[in-house]
């Protein structure tokens, strides 16, 4: 088959962006202390553990610092619901792979994997909390504030949904997911989060929206009082900023690797325009008519939640698959069409061919295909000629070089866009 050329372009996204995280985070942290009157010798459980946030271990790290510097007594949990194969062990390792480490931030880490129930919300839904949470004078949530992957609204994943989600575990995570097919994900969310605050010694948030390029643009402290509101706020803030692919109608996009540290749902189905989610709709845009994933990161750990995305994959891919990492998590969340397998193939050459020769009665040489590093570098990619010309004409798109055709190695394998 003749494959498309393809050329690497960068494209131009507003992206303020914080340069000292270290002295940001801190001042943050310690405005929020004195806002909200935490007391020297306080216990403070710092919730964190969601996947693909850049900076977390030192923004974590620093937040711990600064209740240090107020000579109070941190330590951290995870609030990554049914993550790490939901054990408590495979929890504290995530956490360890984002650079949260007793030794790296200077306090220690506490998982256990068994919530407790603390109360009932007006739905009659339980609400359960991370057990070790609730033993300190204070919790405070550090997460990122962005369009779920699942659904559409106004309030995404962010500090509500870690309230709710992240720091009921396993059990609270299931029971949750299986609501949303009553109530909806918005619903569930805020009326679970908001008896946490009620019941729990929630002190404030930490907030962190990020830009187009994976680089960090805000850190913002929130205290418990203006939680909500100023999620939604930020939440407007955090789409504004979200990349893009640079066309919305595509025949074919290659994706080198999802993941869970990426996304979610392995790819960010805001990116791809695919959601698979029971009762809410599929995203507007953008269109591909066809959708190849080459690989798993290694930081899944064998999680590849998210792949039925996808239309076809490769062996390597599959045989990197923890079946029991993915159907825990999967299962939890109410998604198992997410995790079907897609067809594969031997060798990326074949997964390709396969892919190119769906797209009905175009060619592939002039197909409209983007080659992309994963859903969350998306700055840079590589663009088929076809799609070369419009390219010429935007503002928001920088032409790298020139057209090249796809690099196979002597086994069938695709080299790397980046």
């Amino acid at each position: 088959m003749k494959f498309p050329k393809f050329v690497r372009i960068r494209q131009r996204f507003d992206a303020p962006v914080i340069r000292d995280i270290p002295a940001t985070t801190e001042a943050e942290v310690g405005r929020m202390i004195e806002e909200t009157g935490l007391r020297p010798g306080a216990s403070v459980a710092v919730a964190a553990g969601s996947r693909g946030i850049v900076n977390i271990g030192t923004i974590v790290k620093h937040t711990v610092a600064a209740f240090q510097k107020a000579q109070m007594r941190p330590f951290v949990v995870p609030a990554m619901g049914s993550h790490g194969g939901a054990t408590s062990e495979g929890q504290r390792r995530i956490l360890e792979h984002y650079g949260i480490q007793e030794a790296e931030i200077g306090c220690p880490v506490y998982s256990d994997i068994e919530p407790e129930h603390i109360a009932e919300t007006p739905d009659g839904l339980p609400v359960y909390v991370d057990r070790n949470a609730l033993r300190a004078d204070h919790i405070v949530v550090v997460n990122r504030i962005k369009p779920h992957t699942d659904f559409e609204g106004n309030i995404g994943s962010g500090l509500m949904k870690m309230m709710a989600i992240g720091l009921g575990k396993q059990k609270g995570a299931s029971y949750y997911h299986a609501a949303v097919f009553q109530y909806g994900f918005e619903r569930m969310i805020t009326s679970v989060a908001r008896v946490v605050m009620e019941k729990t010694p929630i002190a404030f948030g930490i907030g962190i929206i990020e830009n187009a390029y994976d680089e960090t643009a805000h850190i913002v402290g929130i205290p418990k009082a203006d939680l909500e509101r100023k999620e939604r706020e930020w939440f407007g803030e955090a789409k504004r900023l979200m990349a893009k692919l640079p066309f919305d109608e595509l025949d074919v996009l290659i994706v080198d690797e999802m993941g869970k540290n990426i996304s979610g749902t392995g790819m960010d189905t805001n990116i791809i325009g695919r959601r698979m989610q029971d009762f809410e709709a599929e995203p507007v845009s953008p269109k591909i008519l066809r959708i190849v994933v080459r690989g798993l990161t290694e930081e899944s750990e064998g999680n590849a939640t998210g792949v039925g995305l996808a239309d076809f994959t490769t062996r390597r891919l599959v045989d990197q698959i923890n079946h029991r990492y993915t159907y825990i998590n999967s299962i939890t969340g109410m998604g198992p069409q997410k995790s079907r397998i897609p067809i594969f193939f031997d060798t990326d050459r074949e997964v390709l061919e396969a892919a190119f020769s769906t797209i009905g009665m175009i060619p592939a040489a002039h197909s409209r295909a983007v080659h992309i590093r994963n859903t969350l570098h998306i700055g840079e990619v590589a663009i088929s000629e076809k799609l070369l010309e419009a390219a010429a004409d935007r503002d928001d798109i920088e032409v790298l070089g020139k057209t090249e055709d796809l690099v196979f190695d002597d086994t069938g394998g695709l080299a790397p866009v980046f």
